[in-house]
C-alpha cells in the first residue's frame, strides 16, 4: 500500500469467484462477484486504508457490489470493532470511486449516486466479457440519470486521471 500511495495509484478493485464452492443454480457472477467486492471494500475500510494511504484511489467494478446498499450496516460493523467515529467510516465508503458495469440498473443507479460522493461514479460495461445486449440494456438505463450522464460518461474520469485530460483523450 506504501508504493501505490508514494505513485498516487488508481486501483480498480474487480471480484473473482469466492474460495468456497458457488451455490447451485446461482452463477457466481450473479452474486458472489457482488460479495467479494463488498467485503474487499469492507476490509479496506476496516484497516484504515483509505485514510493510512490517502493518495490511493480504488475504484469498485460492479457499483461497488452490496457497498451502497449495506454500508451504514457494515459501518455499525466497523465502529463496534474499532470505535471510529462512525460518520468517517461512512466517508470512507463513499470515497471510493464506482463504476458502472452491469449495475446502472432503474434500482441501482440511483442509489449509488445517492451513496457516492459527487464526481466518483465512472461509466464502464464489462464488454467483451458479457454479450452486447447485457452492455445496451444497462447503458440505456444512464439516460435515465440525465443529470448525471456527462459526469459520469467521461468528465469524472477526466479529473481522476487528469493526464488523459491533457493529452485530449
Amino acid at each position: 500500500m506504501t508504493t501505490l500511495d508514494d505513485r498516487s495509484a488508481v486501483v480498480l478493485v474487480h471480484p473473482a469467484d469466492l474460495p468456497g464452492p458457488a451455490v447451485p443454480g446461482i452463477p457466481p457472477f450473479a452474486a458472489d462477484f457482488l460479495l467479494d467486492t463488498t467485503r474487499a471494500a469492507f476490509n479496506l475500510v476496516r484497516h484504515d486504508v483509505p485514510r493510512r494511504f490517502p493518495k490511493i484511489r480504488f475504484i469498485l467494478a460492479h457499483a461497488g457490489g452490496f457497498l451502497p446498499y449495506a454500508a451504514h450496516r457494515l459501518a455499525l460493523t466497523v465502529f463496534a470493532e474499532t470505535g471510529r467515529d462512525l460518520d468517517s467510516i461512512l466517508d470512507d465508503f463513499a470515497g471510493f470511486y464506482f463504476d458502472t458495469a452491469l449495475s446502472a440498473s432503474p434500482a441501482a443507479l440511483p442509489s449509488l449516486l445517492a451513496f457516492a460522493k459527487p464526481g466518483h461514479v465512472l461509466n464502464a460495461s464489462e464488454w467483451p466479457f458479457i454479450p452486447e445486449v447485457a452492455v445496451a440494456c444497462f447503458n440505456g438505463h444512464l439516460q435515465d440519470a440525465a443529470d448525471h450522464i456527462t459526469d459520469i460518461g467521461h468528465r469524472n474520469a477526466r479529473l481522476l486521471f487528469p493526464r488523459l485530460a491533457e493529452a485530449g483523450h
